[in-house]
Formats: structure tokens, C-alpha cells, sequence
């Protein structure tokens, strides 16, 4: 049986698209069948749906139009939840470090960073920044914002409560002022990942936030960035900015260094993947964010587009229930890792673009072991190690146990779809009863945690690089009312793993930290929670006449270097 599914478009599709690129036409109408190139499964599903794209765009426009897969979760820096969100918000608001392409940090609004000792940071800030109302950013701004983001209910607006970005901060205790341009931070711990974390906190004013509160700063965004607001629709299905002329430049090693090139930018949600494409193709916007890999081959074919992708932060598993039968037998846990071939997962529905996990983390964090390699596609074993595990095959090769069947269900969303259904296939292969259940994020979620559910093949971002702020959240036992195991969907709780990631956290010594980190990572490998499949990339394709662009791994969208021809 074939076990792979991959959606392409059709003929007819790619020709229409083609026709948009080459002839520009007041309407684009386009077909789109989505259907299997190999068959997984004994019905086959054709579903049909039509796009009308019309192109708004104006040629030579000197504003940069991108679209985005999903609305931002918000636009407040302390209080948001989403890549999309970071994008709008690192266009408008400076930090005191920020990350370039890949997992580099560079010193931003601070000029320079130091480790008075293993709990205390030294701040000194760049003179000259100014904020979009003209006034200077000082000690007093960035105080307010870190205490904005840590203390309980800070956040007023719609109702108290604490800043969603608390987490990245670590164990902060208190900021004070030593000078105008200079801060010191006291953290209650060693927290060595400190720089890989302070990128995801941005300045706000002290005196606009005060004077209008987090609603006003909401409904009219003032920040330090390369780009200023001008205005939003209901649901931030669109946001317009417009260069700020006073720009202090940016980080001073990242090139280009000063004030935006173009001079207005759109950010504009475009949900649907062939109508990104579509509006990408009619002119109408110039970036496009999470290409279809299925598309990548195509799309470098038409004259006039740019396809660049990069390994991107988000990892995928499917995590296993350890809470409840089968899944709290480690050897059918092992057995799922050896039943699926992760590499014809990344040839068919990934065209190539994404790689294989080796446990826990990413390989692209800068802890991860590498000498831990994802387990290897071995049907035999995988048999061998569920009949140890009591399960054969009857007659028609279903695996049973007890008169019962080998038997659950996956739980996916919807743009982990293709994935899910190519890892049930080949469970299916083995003779296990895998079947594929779609749901909304925010509903499953609560359910997840819950323990209710027995399967979930979903992803994680681990944009920091670092094991802190991601290990903790996947892998440590769950502990209410804490950043532990927020993301523990699987009910995995090993008391030597918590230390080890607790240990982790406040060891400065690198060295040390990887002794550490990878023992915490050999036991979850061994214990597998998780059935490790693949970290894809991230895709995106721009217009011709987009220069100085290329997607990062955080999937941020950094406008500031981006120009138009």
C-alpha cells in the first residue's frame, strides 16, 4: 500500500496561476482540486473550491504589501501570543537585543550588555532613540516595561491580568535605575539564557502607556521601530505603517543600518494558501508567507518569483497519552518512532524541505545532541517490539490484544493535516486502527491537557534557540500555575528529567549546561513521549522586485531591510 499522501494542485490551477503571472488582468478566477497523487487510503476525497483574486496593486508603488497566513494574536509587545503578532509588533517596537536571520542575537537599543555577576545584568542604552512621538527613550521606559510585562495583572485591559510574554523573562526580580541610559536587572537565579530571550521584549514609552493606557496603545501603537502606525482594520486583518524618518538605525551590526527603505508597509492576512499564491502571482501583494512545500518546484518555475526557505522553529510530534493504554507501555511507544518512515514523510509531503528529529529538541538549537539520531524506519522492529509488548496480528494482520484491537485516534489541526494522515497510513500499514480527527487549536488544547485525548501530532516554537523556554514547556511534568509543562500534551512526567531541565536553567557554564541538557535529552528519547517526526522549513516567496529579503527561522518578518526596485 502506498503511504503517503501529498496535495498538489492541478493542472488547470498552476495554468491559471501561470496566465496571472504572465498577463495581468483586472480578475483572476482560479479552480483549485485538491486530490492524492498516491493513494493512502481505499476512498478517495476530491474537494473543490473557487478563488477570485483582484489584483489592487499599483505598478511602481513604493509600499511593500505582505501576507500573512493568520491574523496577529495581538499588537500590545507584552501581551501577545503568535509569530504574526511578532512580526507586526519587531516592525514597530525595538528591544534591547534582537535576532538576525538564524539564532544570532545582536545588541539593539542597548549599546552594551554585561553580567555584573550571575544574577545581575548591567544595561547601558544607545543616546539619540527616540520614539515615534519625538520624545527619547530612557532607564525609566525600559524599568517600565519589564515590570509592564512581569507583575501580576499589570495588563488592565480588557480586564487585569498578566502579560502573556511574562515566560520570557526568566526569574526577574527587580530593575533600577542607575542613570538615564543605564539599567540594572536582578534576577532570583543565574539565567544564562538571557540574550536569546530578551529578544522577545520590546520597549513601550512609560509616558504614552501611562497617559493612555494598554487600550490606547493598542488601538494607536508607539514604539521605537523602523515603522510607525497608521491604522488597522477590526481583527488586525490588516495593518498599514509608514517609515519613521527619525529611525535611529537599528542594530549597528546588522546590515543595512538606518532609516527603512521603503516607505510604507501593509501587512495583510490572507488565510487561504492558493490565494496567497494567487494575490502573490496578480501583483497584488509582494511577500507571501508559508508557501505549500508541494508548490516550491512550481512556483520557481514562473518568471518574476523568488522562493527562498530557511529551517524554521517548529518542530512536529505526535504525542502519545502516556496516561492511558497502549501508551503507557514505553515499547509500543518505541515501536510507533521505528513504524513510521519520517524520510518519505519529508520527500512527499514535505517536497524535501524539513528535517528529521532526534528526540526533544530541534537540531538547529544550540543544545541539541547531535549524537542522538532519529530513529530509523524498521517495520520488523517495530512488530518485534509491539509483540513483546502482547500485541500480534489475527488473520487480517490487525494487531490484538486481549480480543481487542490496536486502536486510537489522532488528533491534528488543520495545517498538520497531511502529515497526520501519512503517519496514520503507516500505522495502518502495521496493523494498527489509526484514524484522523481535525480540530480548532484553541478547543483541543484544554483537552489535551485534560488527558483526554490519545494521541495529538502538533508543533512547538523554539525560537529562542535555547532549551529554556521550550524544554520546560514540552517535557517537564505539568505544574499549575507555572511555565512547567504548559505544553505537556502527552502527560509525560519524569522526576529526573524536571531537575535536569530545572538545572539547566540557572547553569551559566555552557559546557556543563550540554552535559545536563543531554542526559535530560538521552531520557526522553529512550522514554518516548513522543513519536519525533520532522522540523520543516520555513518557505516564503516574494516578487521580483523585492530586494534584500529573505525568510527567518523565527518567521519574523523584518521589514527594515527589505527594499523594492
Amino acid at each position: 500500500m502506498n503511504r503517503v499522501r501529498m496535495i498538489q494542485f492541478s493542472a488547470l490551477a498552476i495554468l491559471v496561476l501561470l496566465a496571472a503571472c504572465a498577463t495581468p488582468t483586472p480578475q483572476v478566477i482560479e479552480k483549485v482540486v485538491e486530490k492524492p497523487v498516491e493513494k493512502i487510503v481505499e476512498k478517495t476525497v476530491v474537494a473543490e473550491r473557487t478563488v477570485v483574486v483582484q489584483p489592487t496593486a499599483v505598478p511602481g508603488r513604493d509600499t511593500l504589501v505582505v501576507a500573512l497566513a493568520r491574523a496577529p494574536s495581538g499588537i500590545d509587545p507584552a501581551d501577545h501570543s503568535s509569530r504574526e503578532a511578532e512580526t507586526v509588533i519587531r516592525n514597530l517596537y525595538d528591544g534591547l537585543v534582537t535576532r538576525d536571520k538564524t539564532s544570532g542575537v545582536h545588541n539593539e537599543i542597548a549599546e552594551s550588555i554585561k553580567w555584573l555577576d550571575t544574577k545581575t545584568l548591567e544595561i547601558k542604552l544607545r543616546k539619540g532613540v527616540k520614539f515615534h512621538d519625538g520624545s527619547e527613550l530612557k532607564a525609566d521606559d525600559v524599568i517600565y516595561t519589564f515590570e509592564r510585562v512581569f507583575k501580576p495583572n499589570a495588563i488592565e485591559f480588557p480586564q487585569p491580568h498578566t502579560a502573556l510574554r511574562k515566560g520570557f523573562l526568566g526569574p526577574f526580580g527587580s530593575a533600577e535605575k542607575k542613570d538615564d541610559y543605564t539599567v540594572v536587572v536582578n534576577f532570583t537565579a543565574p539565567w544564562p539564557a538571557a540574550m536569546q530571550m530578551l529578544v522577545h521584549t520590546q520597549i513601550v514609552s512609560k509616558a504614552y502607556v501611562t497617559k493612555v493606557g494598554t487600550k490606547g496603545l493598542i488601538e494607536k501603537p508607539l514604539g521605537t521601530g523602523p515603522f510607525k502606525f497608521v491604522s488597522s482594520k477590526t481583527g488586525l486583518e490588516e495593518v498599514v505603517l509608514e517609515r519613521f524618518a527619525d529611525y535611529f538605525g537599528g542594530a549597528p551590526d546588522l546590515t543595512p543600518v538606518g532609516k527603512a527603505c521603503v516607505s510604507r508597509a501593509v501587512f495583510r492576512v490572507i488565510p487561504e494558501n492558493s490565494t496567497r499564491v494567487a494575490a502573490l502571482l496578480a501583483g497584488e501583494v509582494d511577500i507571501i508567507t508559508e508557501v505549500p512545500a508541494e508548490l516550491v518546484d512550481t512556483l520557481k518555475k514562473v518568471p518574476g518569483v523568488q522562493v527562498k526557505s530557511v529551517a524554521g522553529t517548529r518542530p512536529i510530534w505526535m504525542e502519545f497519552n502516556v496516561t492511558q493504554a497502549p501508551f503507557t507501555d514505553v515499547k509500543v511507544r518505541q515501536a510507533l518512532n521505528y513504524a513510521v518512515d519520517k524520510n518519505l514523510i519529508i520527500k512527499k509531503v514535505y517536497n524535501g524541505l524539513a528535517q528529521p528529529l532526534g528526540g526533544a529538541l530541534m537540531p538547529t538549537n544550540n543544545f541539541a545532541d547531535p549524537s542522538l539520531k532519529p530513529y530509523t524506519y524498521d517495520k520488523a522492529k517495530a512488530l518485534a517490539l509491539l509483540k513483546e509488548a502482547g500485541w500480534t496480528p489475527d488473520a487480517s494482520g490487525m494487531l490484538m490484544k486481549d480480543g481487542k484491537p490496536l486502536a486510537f485516534v489522532i488528533d491534528t489541526i488543520d495545517s498538520l493535516r497531511p502529515v497526520t494522515e501519512a503517519v496514520a497510513t503507516m500505522l495502518r500499514d502495521v496493523g494498527i486502527d489509526a484514524s484522523v480527527r481535525v480540530w480548532e487549536y484553541n478547543v483541543v488544547r484544554p483537552k489535551l491537557l485534560a488527558r483526554e485525548r490519545q494521541a495529538y501530532v502538533g508543533d512547538w516554537g523554539d525560537s529562542a534557540f535555547d532549551p529554556v523556554g521550550h524544554i520546560e514547556a514540552k517535557w517537564h511534568s505539568l505544574v499549575t500555575g507555572s511555565t512547567y509543562g504548559r505544553g505537556n500534551f502527552s502527560g509525560y512526567a519524569n522526576a529526573r528529567v524536571d531537575k535536569l531541565i530545572k538545572d539547566g536553567e540557572i547553569e551559566n557554564d555552557v559546557a556543563k549546561r550540554k552535559v545536563i541538557y543531554n542526559e535530560a535529552q538521552k531520557l526522553i528519547y529512550d522514554e518516548a513521549p513522543a513519536l519525533f517526526l520532522v522540523l520543516p522549513e520555513a518557505i516564503e516567496a516574494a516578487a521580483a522586485r523585492v530586494q534584500n529579503w529573505a525568510p527567518a527561522s523565527d518567521s519574523r518578518e523584518n521589514l527594515h531591510d527589505v527594499c523594492l526596485k
